[in-house]
């Protein structure tokens, strides 16, 4: 029997809202995306990036092979604003469903960098509950995920964390990641997926 590969479809979902850690976020974020880019023509990998912030999430770049469109789209990431988590990754989650329906064959991963504090839900209920809510969807239908927590607070509310075992996801924290290592984790994450 012949082995297919089919390639991965990367979405990440970025918290850009107003917290403290913003502008390392975006550089390790940024640094990752750029870095799975330029390996993704061999992989035949996508990637695509959504950005919440205030009351909504936005497709700031739909899922592509382009380095140069990725980082010409990240380099003017908007940052401030709200948490609408709940949001985001229902945004991630209509994306990947979108790709599926073109080609049911590629493996989708999302990739959420968050410190998961929400504070604006889609539909004026308690945005905690909204966001795990689709967190157990996004988990129910077999969608891979890495939650990577940007908490850089002294009381750590750790719930990325909740987030992370919502989804079935891998979790890391941001400090032990920059870009590059950001990009090996999603690397590893393919590929382990695929055995």
């Amino acid at each position: 029997m012949r082995e297919k590969r089919t390639g991965s479809t990367i979405i990440f979902i970025v918290d850009a809202s107003g917290s403290m850690g913003a502008k390392k976020r975006m550089s390790a974020v940024k640094g990752a995306v750029v870095s799975l880019l330029t390996d993704a023509y061999q992989k035949r990998d996508k990637v695509g990036l959504i950005a919440f912030r205030k009351k909504e999430a936005e497709v700031l770049l739909n899922i592509t092979r382009s380095v140069d469109m990725a980082e010409k789209h990240l380099k003017a990431l908007p940052t401030g604003g709200k948490t609408p988590l709940s949001a985001g990754l229902l945004k991630g989650y209509e994306m990947i469903k979108i790709a599926q329906k073109k080609n049911p064959d590629m493996l989708p991963i999302i990739v959420l960098v968050s410190d998961g504090r929400t504070n604006a839900a889609i539909n004026g209920g308690e945005p905690l509950d909204e966001a795990l809510e689709v967190a157990n969807k996004i988990q129910m239908e077999g969608i891979r995920s890495i939650v990577v927590d940007t908490e850089q607070d002294f009381i750590k509310l750790e719930i990325a964390k909740d987030i992370a075992q919502a989804l079935g996801a891998r979790y890391y924290k941001l400090e032990e990641l920059e870009g590059e290592q950001l990009a090996e984790a999603v690397r590893q994450c393919t590929s382990y997926f695929q055995i």
